[in-house]
């Protein structure tokens, strides 16, 4: 369970106390999605020299604009404080696993060279939940370096059918004849 699933019992457990697991949700994704967009702020988390005040303080400013709300703010602040934050991607990505395992789903990392429209999504949902058994939730990202076709991640497995990685195999293959 480790560190991570300590703080994503404590934040799971005070969402439902206060029955804002929805709003708790939504605030997760985003401050992820942030994470993930902003090198500089994974560098301002990842640095120890920063200090324990300097942590909160610009932590709290990126909460702030990102308009997190209050429970999960406090939660937040409470890693800053505690000298936690390198932590940070790991508890939410852990939230969110847990909060789809409790709604019996599995989540699929799913990433493509542009934006997949409504009826692209609902087809991969449900050709995911055909192979799978389960309910599945997306976690969609863009990435225009995967030049076409899917890479999908269910837990440990992974389809990559990007025309990059076939691009790859191909160049590596014709390395091998020459």
């Amino acid at each position: 369970m480790g560190l991570s699933g300590r703080y994503a019992d404590a934040l799971l457990e005070l969402a439902a106390e206060t029955g804002a697991v929805e709003s708790v949700e939504a605030d997760v994704k985003r401050l992820r999605d942030v994470l993930v967009e902003s090198v500089d702020l994974q560098r301002f988390i990842a640095n120890p020299a920063f200090s324990r005040a300097e942590h909160v303080q610009g932590v709290e400013a990126v909460l702030e604009k990102a308009e997190i709300g209050e429970t999960v703010r406090k939660f937040v602040l409470l890693i800053a404080s505690n000298r936690r934050l390198f932590a940070l991607s790991a508890i939410l990505e852990t939230v969110l696993a847990k909060l789809s395992e409790s709604r019996g789903e599995v989540t699929a990392a799913v990433t493509s060279a542009k934006e997949l429209t409504a009826k692209q999504r609902d087809a991969l949902t449900s050709a995911l939940k055909k192979a799978t058994g389960r309910d599945v939730a997306l976690d969609l990202a863009v990435d225009p370096k995967v030049l076409g076709g899917l890479v999908v991640q269910i837990g440990s497995r992974m389809v990559d059918s990007s025309l990059r990685s076939q691009l790859q195999r191909l160049q590596l293959a014709m390395k091998g004849v020459g």
